[in-house]
Formats: structure tokens, C-alpha cells, sequence
């Protein structure tokens, strides 16, 4: 072989390694890249939250508080006005902030009156399940006037008295809840009857007392109600489904029984609070609340 093709053979062999150890460096570095990056997108694939699957249960949501829904009335019953609100100018009583309100269902009809503490007159009445419910009142009058006196009284579509007594006024203004005494006769199914709160803030006086007035009619649950309220866990879940019902005197008669001897619990205010105001009365619900002893 001559000295020219050796060197020749030579030159071209170390060329050769050269090129090859440049491919392996660029290989390597553009490798390197690829799985550094392959690499961070898994990591931050596994930080991405877990779905759920579809068996899997949720968190509840908080529960709901009561609120009346007003029932539809019966196509055979006519509108009747009562009134929800008493006039406060009258019989010499004094001036109150909030008159004497019956806490139950009202449908505004009309306004009577210019002065600034209206009586309003309207549909006033509620529904209930039970044979001697308990009627609730703010009244804003204490026992502290001279000559004054309170009575409650209930009558049949007759106006028959069914139950009529002497109330005693409050030490403070209060709401008050007055109960038919075991004597009186029970409410029949699907009666109406009419009952009537009158005070007089001056008894010797001859004058129109300050007066609320309204209706009460006892019905029967339907089957699929009387379910959910034996299905539910507790009294204020039964709370609930009276309301939404539009058993109003139900709803509202258990609920104060629990304010009663949780008056310190929040949840109860809130629930008390929530009742009140579906039926705007939300002035109502900071006022103590008292059971009068039934007579």
C-alpha cells in the first residue's frame, strides 16, 4: 500500500471517531430534555385533584330552616277578612312600636286608616292537625295598665262560643301562647272556626277594645305527608314539613316548644327566625316569648 492511501485511510478514521463521539454527545443532550419534561408532566399530573367516582358520596349540604308555604284554598271556601295587626289608638292605650299581632298567615286585601300605625285587614288563618291547638299573640300591653283587661275567645261557623276566657296581660311585652283548656270542646275535621284576641287598656271605658281576629280549620295529612313526618329523624325536620305543608299552627306550636326550653341555642333562634319572616313577621322574632298557663 502506498504512503498516499495510508494516510488517506488513516485521516478518514479518525474523522470518523470524531463524528461519532459528536452524534453520542448531541444524542445524549437531546434526550436528556425530552425525559426531564416527560417527567414534570407526570408530577403534575398526580397533583391534579381526584375526581370523584359516581358512587361516591358528597358532602351534605347544610340543612334547610323552616319556611311556610301558603296552601291553596279549597274552591268551596270564600275569602274571609280578619285582621292581623290591632289599631294602637284606641281605648286609651298608649303608643306602642309594634301593635298587637296574632302570629299567623296573612293575604293583604286592604288598608284601613291614615294614621301611622294602620290596621291592616286581610285573609287571616292557618291550618292544623290538632284538636286544642295553642294560639300565639304579641302583645305589646303589660299587666302594669290600671283598668285593663284581655280576653281570647273561638267560635264555630254559628258563632257559637266554643271556648272563651280571661287572659292575664304580660309582665313586659312579650308573644304570648294561649291554649284551649282541657275542657273545651275539641275541633272537628274540616270545620272553620273564628277566634278573637280583645284588649282593653281601660275596661271602665266605653270603647272599641284594640283587637286581632282570624280563622282556624283542623284537617287531616294526607298519607304521603303523614310518611315524611314519621320518616324524619327529628322534631325540626318535622318543623319543616309542617311549614312547607302550610300547617301552619302545627309548625309554629312545635318550634316554640323547643325555643321554650332551648331559648340559648342558635340554631333554634335561626329556625325561629326563618318561620317568622316566610310570613313577614320578622319584627316578631327578637320578642320573648312566654306560654301562659292554660286555665
Amino acid at each position: 500500500m502506498s504512503k498516499s492511501i495510508y494516510a488517506f485511510i488513516l485521516l478518514a478514521s479518525r474523522n470518523m471517531k470524531w463524528m461519532l463521539t459528536i452524534a453520542l454527545i448531541l444524542s445524549s443532550v437531546t434526550y436528556y430534555p425530552t425525559k426531564v419534561i416527560g417527567q414534570t408532566k407526570q408530577l403534575a399530573t398526580t397533583k391534579q385533584p381526584v375526581q370523584p367516582s359516581k358512587g361516591r358520596t358528597l358532602p351534605q349540604q347544610p340543612t334547610s330552616r323552616p319556611v311556610f308555604i301558603l296552601p291553596k284554598a279549597p274552591a268551596s271556601l270564600s275569602p274571609i277578612s280578619g285582621r292581623r295587626a290591632g289599631m294602637g289608638s284606641r281605648d286609651n292605650c298608649p303608643a306602642v312600636p309594634t301593635p298587637l299581632t296574632a302570629l299567623v298567615p296573612f293575604q293583604e286585601e286592604q288598608k284601613v286608616g291614615e294614621q301611622e300605625n294602620k290596621s291592616i285587614v286581610g285573609i287571616v288563618e292557618g291550618l292544623t292537625t290538632s284538636e286544642r291547638p295553642t294560639f300565639w299573640f304579641y302583645i305589646p300591653y303589660t299587666k302594669n295598665l290600671s283598668n285593663s283587661s284581655a280576653e281570647f275567645s273561638l267560635q264555630d261557623s254559628a258563632e257559637n262560643d266554643v271556648y272563651r276566657n280571661a287572659i292575664a296581660l304580660p309582665s313586659k311585652p312579650s308573644v304570648i301562647g294561649i291554649s284551649l283548656s282541657n275542657t273545651a270542646a275539641s275541633l272537628q275535621v274540616d270545620k272553620t272556626y273564628r277566634w278573637y284576641l280583645k284588649v282593653h287598656c281601660n275596661k271602665e271605658a266605653a270603647s272599641i277594645p284594640v283587637y286581632v281576629e282570624g280563622n282556624i280549620k283542623r284537617v287531616n295529612l294526607d298519607s304521603r305527608v303523614i310518611q315524611q313526618i314519621e320518616a324524619a329523624n327529628e322534631p325540626r325536620q318535622k318543623i319543616i314539613i309542617y311549614a312547607e305543608k302550610g300547617i301552619w299552627f302545627d309548625a309554629l306550636n312545635m318550634l316554640t316548644q323547643i325555643r321554650i326550653s332551648n331559648y340559648r341555642d342558635a340554631s333554634v333562634e335561626e329556625d325561629w327566625q326563618s318561620l317568622l319572616q316566610s310570613i313577614n313577621l320578622g319584627n316578631i322574632a327578637t320578642m320573648p316569648l312566654v306560654k301562659l298557663p292554660t286555665r
